[in-house]
């Protein structure tokens, strides 16, 4: 099963010259699902203690993750979202800029951590994610992603950070 077969490509949306990579296709698909999970698993290490899932669709990857490799599972959060003390980072769109926010107490000092999400395209809200890790003194062993757009330079974004993506386009 070729897995970037399951996912719809919609053409001008959200907007004009953009073509959305709608995942929903591949997640009612058990079979493209189970081996998305599969093979994302396989690419992290074993050592790592926690899997990091970015808001929205990262909670989906992260948290069967997490469960898949009985490791903990933290939510990373647009702003207003979580209940508890938090930090935040921000980042640029492209037309604006955007937070994130992290509980506090979600990463102790010294952890492993993986971060999660289903596209992989600029790599601002990683990057800010990767600074959150980075506040709270966790190290992050990688970044793991289900697709990657190539041609917006994500990885550059990231530089010096392993990255993988399951589908590239």
């Amino acid at each position: 099963m070729e897995l970037k077969n399951t996912i719809r490509a919609i053409e001008n949306y959200p907007k004009e010259g953009v073509i959305f990579r709608d995942i929903t296709t591949l997640l009612k698909d058990r079979e493209a699902f189970k081996k998305s999970v599969d093979e994302m698993a396989a690419k992290i290490d074993e050592d790592v203690d926690k899997i990091i899932g970015i808001e929205a669709r990262g909670f989906i990857f992260g948290a069967a993750l997490a469960y898949k490799l009985n490791k903990g599972f933290v939510p990373v959060r647009k702003p207003g979202k979580l209940p508890w003390d938090k930090i935040s980072e921000s980042y640029d769109l492209e037309y604006g800029e955007d937070s994130i926010e992290i509980h506090e107490d979600a990463i102790e000092p010294g952890e492993k951590v993986v971060i999660v999400d289903d596209l992989l395209a600029t790599g601002g809200t990683s990057k800010a994610c990767l600074k959150l890790v980075e506040s709270l003194k966790g190290e992050v062993s990688s970044l793991v992603f289900l697709a990657e757009l190539e041609k917006l330079g994500g990885r550059k974004t990231l530089k010096g950070q392993k990255v993988y993506s399951i589908i590239t386009y």
